[in-house]
C-alpha cells in the first residue's frame, strides 16, 4: 500500500477558472472556455484525469518515484493551468520592429503579417499566423493575442524567423522583428 507521501507525489490538483471545462476523449484532451476551445494530445496511459466541479486532478499511473514520471506530472499540471487561463483570460505576446537601415512597413492582411521594404527588398516577406492568433500593429510594436499559449508563441517564432537576415553580418544589420515579451496569460481585469 502506498504511503501518503507517495500518493501526494503521484497526484496534482489544478483549479480551473469559472466557465472552463476539461475532458479526455481517447488520447486527446479537449477544453472549452469563454474565449474558445483547445485540443491537445494527452498521454492517457501514463496519467489519469478526473474533474470534480472546478478542480481537475491528474494522477500518475506509472511509479511516482522516477524523475521522468514526476516531470511528466508537473508538465501536464502547467499545461492545464495555461489552457484554463488562456481560455478564460487570454494570452498575449509583444514584439518590436527594429528598422535601422531601411524603413519597414508592417501590416496585417487577413491571416498574414506582411513586411514590406525589409532591408530594401523589392518583394515583401510574409508569414501566416497560427489559427486562433490575432496580430495588431501599433507603431513599432506588434501585439499577438489568442487563447492558446502554444499558438501565440509559435506565431511569434514564425514572425522572428521571417525576418531572419541572410548574407549580411547580423552584428551590423540588426533589422528585424524581435520578441520582447514572451507569450503569457493576460492580467485579470
Amino acid at each position: 500500500m502506498p504511503t501518503s507521501t507517495e500518493a501526494d507525489r503521484a497526484r496534482a490538483t489544478v483549479e480551473l477558472p469559472k466557465g472552463v471545462t476539461v475532458a479526455v476523449h481517447g488520447r486527446v484532451l479537449k477544453a472549452k472556455g469563454p474565449l474558445g476551445a483547445v485540443e491537445r494530445p494527452f498521454p492517457s496511459d501514463a496519467i489519469a484525469l478526473t474533474v470534480e466541479g472546478s478542480h481537475a486532478t491528474l494522477t500518475l499511473q506509472v511509479p511516482p518515484n522516477r524523475k521522468r514520471s514526476r516531470s511528466l506530472l508537473n508538465t501536464w499540471e502547467a499545461h492545464l493551468r495555461n489552457i484554463g487561463g488562456g481560455l478564460s483570460r487570454g494570452v498575449e505576446a509583444k514584439m518590436k520592429v527594429v528598422a535601422a537601415h531601411f524603413p519597414m512597413k508592417v501590416q496585417v492582411r487577413g491571416e498574414e503579417l506582411v513586411i514590406e521594404n525589409f532591408l530594401g527588398e523589392k518583394h515583401p516577406r510574409s508569414t501566416r499566423l497560427v489559427p486562433g492568433t490575432k496580430a495588431e500593429v501599433a507603431g513599432e510594436f506588434v501585439t499577438l493575442t489568442g487563447h492558446d499559449v502554444e499558438q501565440v508563441g509559435q506565431s511569434a517564432a514564425n514572425i522572428e524567423r521571417t525576418t531572419r537576415i541572410r548574407d549580411y553580418d547580423p552584428r551590423v544589420f540588426q533589422d528585424g522583428i524581435y520578441l520582447i515579451e514572451r507569450a503569457h496569460l493576460k492580467e485579470a481585469a
